[in-house]
């Protein structure tokens, strides 16, 4: 698996275990990282990824809602949600990298995490 694929992987954990225990950022990133030993450049970008996701939550929200018709951020499936934030964050504010590259992340992501819908849907939204 490549690192940045890694990389979003572990910031998807992060991303789902803040929302299902309600935790702050700095909270997550204390615990998150006694058991998984990725590289450091896996670790870098994982933590860019959750913190930027984290620091532009609900501006973040606001897009998927914009464009989520019928569907309310908050009645989403936790995995689905997630997954479509970090997407949005990557599309927004990360610089050199490719939108398709971002969009098939995030689908990827679904596959892999999601039900059998859930890419979907991803793609649908992104």
């Amino acid at each position: 698996m490549r690192n940045r694929t890694k990389s979003r992987e572990y910031a998807l954990q992060m991303l789902y275990q803040a929302d299902i225990r309600r935790a702050g950022a700095q909270q997550i990133l204390e615990g998150f990282w006694r058991e998984p030993e990725p590289g450091e450049e896996v670790k870098t970008f994982a933590n860019e990824l959750f913190g930027g996701t984290m620091a532009h939550l609900a501006d973040i929200d606001a897009v998927i809602a914009g464009h989520a018709d019928n569907w309310n951020v908050k009645r989403m499936a936790v995995i689905d949600r997630n997954i479509l934030r970090l997407g949005v964050f990557e599309l927004l504010h990360q610089e050199g990298v490719p939108p398709k590259v971002c969009i098939n992340e995030a689908i990827e992501l679904a596959k892999r995490f999601g039900d059998a819908e859930s890419s979907k849907f991803i793609n649908g939204i992104l």
